[in-house]
């Protein structure tokens, strides 16, 4: 997703020459062509994300469209007063990139790990938070934020996610889109980031040994939630809603989808079941689907889990 990112960037850059890139020591070789088209507009800020955050806040009070990419903890917890203040107060233009999202940096531990960071960002006003499933939700998420007004926080994996939309799928921030529908299933699986390819794997399993119909569906971020897609899924009266997130309880897309279950005042006919990771630190170390695995988010976990509904 990072490789999308570049990519995408370069090319929105070439047409608009109000882009500026700034990064915290991180991707300098990946944004080379980057440079070529935008000579100028991409500054190296260091390991100085604060700073970076609030010259971007000014950048964007300017009249310009900053981009701040690091490393997903980094671009969030370290400078979350500069988010708050100068970019969100201020409603000011710029856009947050955080790379290697969730556990993607899962051998680094948890100073590398973002399991909070929307739970965070979703307790402060007037900003976007998106969190795409691949790279194709990410391309066309990147295409729209660059026309909108005010901040936007984009969680993106590290690389080698699967893409798991169609290549032409349009996908719309503030709406849902299907990964997998059946038009007789018994479960629906409502997921942010590309956890949703373990949701996927999951879902051919228990087709082929149980029986079990599953859709899939990707929100693609928290925030603006698509309330009439929710609206919709409960007429459609699914046995059970199954909440899938790279990310704990406390502010992420389970506590989204429960609050606002409460807040409708929904008369429940279905079981609700989150899947997400534990509040608490990883010290047992390995690659990232050993990690998934032991937090129990995983394919086998969620087959398991839904079994046990």
């Amino acid at each position: 997703m990072r490789n999308t990112f570049a990519k995408e960037i370069t090319r929105l850059a070439k047409d608009d020459e109000n882009i500026v890139l700034l990064s915290g020591d991180i991707g300098n070789r990946m944004f080379d062509e980057y440079k070529k088209v935008s000579k100028g507009r991409f500054i190296n800020c260091g390991i100085a994300e604060a700073n970076m955050m609030s010259v971007a806040s000014g950048l964007g009070l300017s009249g310009m469209k900053p981009y701040v990419y690091t490393i997903t903890p980094f671009t969030t917890c370290r400078c979350l007063e500069q988010i708050k203040i100068g970019a969100a107060y201020h409603n000011a233009n710029i856009t947050i990139i955080g790379t290697g999202s969730g556990l993607s940096y899962s051998e680094l531990g948890p100073t590398h790990h973002s399991l909070e960071d929307m739970g965070i960002l979703s307790c402060i006003p007037n900003i976007r938070i998106l969190a795409p499933c691949d790279s194709i939700e990410l391309r066309n998420q990147l295409i729209q934020v660059n026309d909108l007004d005010g901040p936007t926080y984009i969680r993106i994996g590290k690389k080698g996610e699967p893409n798991l939309h169609k290549k032409n799928h349009e996908a719309q921030i503030g709406k849902a889109s299907f990964i997998r529908e059946s038009f007789e299933s018994d479960i629906l699986v409502i997921g942010v980031g590309p956890i949703l390819s373990e949701a996927l794997e999951a879902s051919k399993v228990l087709e082929k040994d149980y029986g079990i119909n599953i859709s899939i569906a990707s929100l693609g971020g928290l925030n603006p939630l698509d309330l009439d897609f929710l609206e919709n899924m409960i007429r459609k009266r699914f046995r059970a809603w199954v909440t899938l997130e790279e990310h704990g309880l406390s502010g992420g897309l389970a506590s989204t989808i429960n609050n606002w279950i409460i807040s409708s005042k929904t008369e429940l006919n279905f079981k609700i079941l989150n899947i997400c990771t534990p509040n608490e630190f990883l010290h047992n170390l390995g690659n990232q689907d050993y990690v998934r695995n032991t937090l129990g988010i995983d394919r086998q976990n969620i087959v398991s889990k839904i079994l046990g509904l």
